[in-house]
């Protein structure tokens, strides 16, 4: 596998990971990460930095 395909989803499981944090004393429900403003920033956010 070439290693910027590599280092392309190694970021992508960073992310991932990242978002996970958010949630670590509660469930994943969309429907109320839609209307939790903060989150939704925090990880725009933290996705835009990243580029």
């Amino acid at each position: 596998m070439d290693n910027e395909i590599k280092t392309w989803l190694y970021d992508i499981l960073q992310s991932i990971n990242e978002i996970d944090s958010y949630y670590e004393n509660k469930p994943k429900v969309y429907k109320e990460y839609l209307n939790d403003i903060r989150t939704k920033r925090a990880i725009e956010v933290s996705k835009f930095l990243e580029n």
